[in-house]
């Protein structure tokens, strides 16, 4: 037995916010050019408009409708951005409309029992799933700016400049979908076969284990992104296009094979010839040729053997005793090699269709946890809400604004988030300070929106605090062309982010210290549940069967790795210690590699997959492995 519990060295408070000011930080990836190009045009573009016909309220109103939209304009398929922003758009009109309705109500206390009452209920439903938080958090957001920022005219001139702005980035994001379909998913898959080819070339390394989880990760983006052309009541109907979805869900049946094959492979420990490591990139060539095909430093040779024909190769690849390109033993037969050598043979015929594995139920958080967040976020507001009326000088919104960016746990850790905002703040404040020293026109902020917009836009998609930075100077920006000279409001705002920031700290901190240790104990347990099930039913299961196990349990280790991470994240609780979630995850890893090495080597009908190292009966059903228990063992 072993104890989750484990002496680990304590982070710091200094170390985790550190850590949390490197998380997410841009990588060699690409960067979104296009959601910059978006950002910069539909902040800008309703700006223009105010000021050339005179209705600046309701064009400011529709720039925040933008902004909101920004921020879920993401890089996931063209359909669910489109009901993300469609769903955050509808949130966001009824919590302006009942803002708006409390604040031309013109009772005492009215507007702050609007904002309780929307954050209330904001926290009911945002704990549900990725498009319910979204709703969650811009149907407070609504209440606060409808409550905040009076509009002249009739109440519905508000709702609707907002979803004019929200319109404009659905129209700008989801366009793109009509001639390139199914392009965000192709590249989903393409990305499986280039962590694969870099997973194989890693074989016999140390960085083997590292590899073989990113191609986790990507199987489960690639998953996510092409699961509802798998369900027959989910595909496209025939007809035009048709075919490019079909050989997009070919592409990835073979690429859960795929993850097989290689994983196999990288547990039977022994580095591979180059031909080897290539056998993804040429797979990717033949199922998904054309723009945007994988290329590598071996890409030459990979044209080749597409060009004459994968036969030679595949039997290369798969031949026991085979020799690489200079000669050198390329070790003993190989049951992920053979696997490997029969699939490149498939994708050239194009077979190999067994039905691909469903997605994995999503885990759902219990209703104790959802009132509980409701609770907590409710408080939050109704103190900044109090603290805003209580200070001298014009607070507004902006407290209860922050305390609803921040006080998301659904999304990572709430540290992180409050040093991020507040550091996105600072770095905003002084970006529109420096173009207030510039210049004072008008037009000239508009200009810079164009900038700040574009680098919103990137910070979405990459890092919390570079979006911060966007939003506080853009808000600035609107600020002033509604008229009047803000600059003296740069330093209360960020003392107001700051002290919105310390309520949520204290009230989460204080009432709910093991919420992140709580979600991270319950996924480690969901996935050690997963891996037991699949050492138990892998070994007489159908091919599909055996996928659907292994992919889930994959998956589930995977986020559970995530949630240990977020929780370490966190200021650790005075007198308890942490629980060793990675020790538990990492032996559950090794006994899937071991489960998914003797399956395929089952049912390829070796007696067991060619590895350096002894076999033991404790491989395969033999592993000893229980599911988490409370006493924090396994």
């Amino acid at each position: 037995m072993e104890r989750l519990a484990g002496l680990r060295p304590r982070r710091t408070l200094l170390d985790t916010a550190r850590a949390m000011l490197r998380r997410g930080l841009p990588t060699s990836a690409r960067l979104p050019v296009g959601a910059a190009a978006r950002g910069a045009v539909v902040l800008a573009l309703p700006l223009l408009v105010g000021l050339w016909t005179g209705w600046v309220v309701p064009c400011v109103i529709a720039a925040v409708g933008a902004l909101w939209g920004v921020s879920q304009d993401g890089a996931d398929a063209y359909p669910a951005r489109a009901r993300r922003i469609i769903g955050m758009g509808l949130a966001a009109t009824a919590g302006i409309l009942a803002g708006e309705a409390a604040l031309r109500g013109g009772q005492p206390g009215a507007v702050t029992l609007c904002l309780v009452v929307a954050a209330f209920t904001a926290g009911l439903i945002s704990l549900r799933g990725p498009l319910a938080s979204v709703a969650g958090l811009h149907l407070l957001l609504g209440a606060v700016i409808g409550s905040g920022i009076p509009v002249p005219g009739p109440w519905w001139h508000a709702p609707l400049a907002l979803l004019s702005g929200v319109g404009l980035v659905l129209v700008l994001s989801t366009l793109p979908w009509l001639w390139r379909r199914h392009h965000v998913e192709r590249d989903a898959v393409r990305a499986v076969y280039a962590a694969a080819a870099r997973a194989l070339a890693a074989a016999g390394t140390p960085a083997a284990q590292e590899a073989r989880r990113a191609l986790t990760d990507a199987l489960d983006r690639a998953h996510d992104l092409v699961a509802r052309h798998l369900d027959p009541r989910g595909g496209l109907a025939a007809g035009p296009g048709r075919g490019g979805q079909d050989r997009l869900v070919r592409a990835f049946h073979h690429a859960v094979r795929l993850g097989e094959a290689v994983t196999t492979v990288l547990w039977e420990g022994r580095a591979v010839p180059p031909a080897v490591a290539r056998t993804p990139h040429t797979m990717a060539a033949l199922l998904l040729p054309g723009r945007g095909a994988i290329t590598s430093s071996a890409a030459t040779d990979t044209d080749a053997d597409t060009a004459t024909g994968t036969t030679g190769t595949a039997a290369a690849i798969g031949t026991t005793g085979a020799t690489d390109a200079t000669g050198a033993d390329a070790g003993p037969d190989s049951a992920g090699r053979r696997a490997l050598a029969a699939m490149l043979v498939a994708a050239e015929r194009s077979g190999g269709d067994e039905p691909a594995p469903r997605l994995p139920t999503v885990a759902r958080t219990g209703r104790a946890a959802h009132l509980r967040y409701a609770l907590l976020l409710a408080l939050c507001v109704l103190a900044a809400q109090l603290c805003a009326l209580a200070l001298p000088g014009p607070r507004g919104y902006w407290l209860p604004m922050t305390v609803a960016f921040v006080y998301k746990p659904d999304v990572g850790p709430v540290f992180g988030r409050a040093l991020n905002r507040c550091a996105g703040t600072v770095a905003g404040v002084a970006a529109i300070g420096g173009v207030s020293l510039l210049t004072d026109s008008t037009y000239a902020f508009v200009a810079a929106v164009v900038v700040f917009g574009a680098v919103m836009a990137v910070g979405v998609q990459r890092h919390y605090a570079l979006a911060t930075t966007g939003l506080t100077a853009v808000v600035f920006v609107l600020l002033d062309v509604l008229g009047g000279d803000h600059r003296d409001l740069y330093g209360p705002r960020v003392l107001d982010t700051a002290l919105a920031a310390a309520i949520v700290l204290v009230v989460h901190l204080v009432l709910w210290p093991g919420s992140a240790a709580d979600a991270a104990d319950a996924k480690t347990e969901a996935a050690l549940a997963a891996a037991f099930r699949y050492r138990e039913l892998a070994h007489g299961a159908r091919p599909d069967e055996r996928h659907a196990l292994r992919r889930t349990a994959y998956r589930r280790l995977a986020e559970a790795r995530r949630s240990a991470a977020d929780a370490r994240r966190e200021p650790a609780r005075p007198g308890r210690p942490r629980r060793d979630w990675e020790r538990a995850i990492s032996r559950a890893e090794r006994v899937c590699d071991t489960v998914t090495a003797h399956s395929l080597a089952a049912h390829s009908g070796a007696a067991h997959p060619g590895t350096g190292r002894p076999v033991t009966s404790g491989h395969a059903r033999g592993t000893s492995m229980h599911p988490i228990r409370c006493g924090g063992t396994i």
